[in-house]
């Protein structure tokens, strides 16, 4: 999992891991104060007062004083392992040279002066404790023991802390002209504890993803007869075959309104005679009531005009007389 760290007055080393793995070991200090409060309550006391508070603050204290004043604990390793020092960006030995600075063994003392005076006041109210302290062995030299290491924990987690914190607060500027602390020198000026490895933890930001490459256009591959300097063209003019020129002008003919499929194959034929029947026919005209009665009148003019006035002659009738029963009966006698 990758973490971004984002801010208006972000550093730009801020997002080398080890500085915040080795800032956040200021919250085990609580721990180790109270596991020293509870060393302190085991027992009663058997030697002086002063000589029991000056023994827990001698092996607490000078060990990890000594450590940060002569050879300052380098913070690019973790509890067994530390990295190669050859193996150091020039920004991690910059980082190196700033706890080797004064500021931060002024710094370094100050906590422990620190931790001295609350140390006293441990002792003076350790009776409080001694209910808690009963479930370990009552004796107090195993107390006094147990507070003396956990009052050099306490130190460890508050120097370093303290240094980082302050070396965190440097600009960026004022690290960029800082000269980085060679790498063989590293191992001598450092205190580096565990296996020498090539990585611990990976970098909190995440590395930029690399720009995509420009897509190159890809050109049609080569006929097998030509040879290595022959091109084709992507649009370059072909023939096109009888089948290919029905499908051409059929595309161009589905738009038109009007005109049929026959036209398409007479162009095959003739493509002249078919480029030309191809064209948009003209619209029909609009038949309206009025054009009707028009055309009505003009057909019944053309028919009275062609026919002449001597052949009309009035139709006969042949009218044959009735015969009746009367002259059938007279005939009869």
């Amino acid at each position: 999992m990758t973490v971004v760290v984002t801010g208006t007055n972000m550093r730009s080393f801020w997002s080398d891991p080890y500085l915040w793995i080795h800032l956040a070991g200021l919250a085990a200090l609580p721990l180790f104060l109270e596991l020293c409060f509870l060393g302190l309550a085991v027992g009663d006391p058997v030697l002086p007062v002063a000589i029991e508070v000056l023994f827990v603050a001698v092996v607490g204290i000078t060990p990890i004083l000594w450590m940060q004043w002569q050879r300052p604990f380098c913070i690019f390793s973790l509890v067994a392992l530390a990295i190669k020092p050859e193996l150091l960006t020039e920004q991690q030995r910059r980082l190196l040279r700033l706890f080797k600075s004064t500021e931060n063994q002024v710094l370094a003392g100050g906590a422990a002066i620190a931790l001295l005076l609350f140390l006293w006041q441990l002792y003076r109210f350790a009776p409080i404790g001694t209910e808690a302290a009963a479930m370990l062995p009552q004796t107090r030299l195993l107390g006094l023991g147990l507070a003396a290491i956990a009052f050099l924990f306490c130190n460890l987690f508050l120097q370093v802390p303290l240094s980082v914190a302050r070396v965190m607060l440097t600009s960026d500027a004022k690290l960029a002209s800082i000269t980085p602390y060679p790498a063989e020198q590293i191992a001598k000026d450092f205190t580096l504890l565990g296996l020498r490895v090539k990585q611990i933890v990976p970098p909190l930001l995440a590395n930029e993803p690399k720009p995509p490459k420009p897509a190159t256009p890809r050109s049609r591959p080569t006929p097998p007869g030509a040879g290595t300097g022959a091109m084709v063209e992507p649009d370059a003019p072909r023939d096109l075959s009888p089948w290919d020129q029905v499908s051409a002008i059929a595309d161009r003919t589905a738009d038109q309104s009007g005109v049929s499929a026959t036209l398409a194959a007479e162009a095959i034929v003739d493509p002249l005679a078919g480029a030309s029947k191809l064209e948009t026919p003209e619209p029909s005209p609009t038949l309206t009531l009025a054009t009707i009665l028009d055309s009505i009148s003009l057909e019944s003019s053309e028919s009275l005009e062609s026919s002449e006035p001597g052949n009309l002659e009035p139709e006969r009738f042949d009218i044959e007389p009735l015969e009746t029963d009367t002259d059938d009966r007279s005939d009869s006698a």
